[in-house]
């Protein structure tokens, strides 16, 4: 079961957990504050001094069948190349966890999304299902990663998809949400059209 929630919502559950083992797969430099086993590609074990840190060297994640009691994965599925196999992974070392993935729109406006982003996500809520489709780069992105944080914290929900799987991370792909022969949308385009507004305005008065 798949149903959207909040990382606020989650760090709440997770913080009367003391007792449970939780994983924060691909952790980066930001591991869950609640996760006391962090594991990532490359080697962060000097920077995670109070927590068990494990390294990733191939696909098969070196934990056992329902080692944890919940897994955290924020914004690593984008980059998996075979994301099927992954999602099989985190259902097989737990029974429940947490996905985070950037919503279409602000995948498509991250500068440093462009080379590493391979798939491309959003919730049916009515069917409860994540649907994925290879990536399209359909808007010339202007916004640095650091740009992008400070505007998710106004606008989050449009920015981010936070969801919290149960047993089963039901997904379907959708090929139909790879529009091929769309025109990219330049953002200088927007700011040509805002300034010519604002001139005839002026000019109005």
């Amino acid at each position: 079961m798949l149903s959207r929630t909040s990382l606020k919502t989650v760090n709440s559950l997770l913080k009367e957990k003391s007792n449970w083992n939780i994983l924060d797969i691909g952790c980066g430099y930001t591991a869950n504050i609640n996760a006391n086993v962090v594991a990532d590609a490359q080697d962060l074990n000097h920077f995670y001094k109070d927590k068990k840190f494990v390294q990733i060297k191939d696909k098969n994640l070196p934990f056992l069948n329902n080692e944890f009691d919940f897994v955290v994965s924020s914004h690593v599925i984008e980059h998996v190349e075979d994301f099927e196999f992954f999602i099989k992974e985190l259902e097989r070392v737990s029974k429940k966890g947490y996905i985070e993935l950037p919503a279409r729109l602000a995948d498509n406006i991250v500068f440093e999304n462009q080379s590493d982003h391979i798939w491309w996500f959003k919730f049916d809520d009515e069917k409860k299902k994540l649907v994925v489709s290879k990536k399209n780069q359909l808007i010339e992105p202007f916004l640095s990663v650091g740009s992008a944080k400070n505007l998710e914290k106004l606008f989050r929900e449009s920015l981010i998809l936070e969801l919290m799987w149960q047993d089963k991370i039901e997904y379907r792909i959708d090929s139909s949400l790879e529009f091929k022969d769309e025109k990219k949308i330049f953002f200088l385009t927007f700011v040509r059209k805002y300034f010519s507004k604002k001139l005839r305005q002026l000019f109005k008065k």
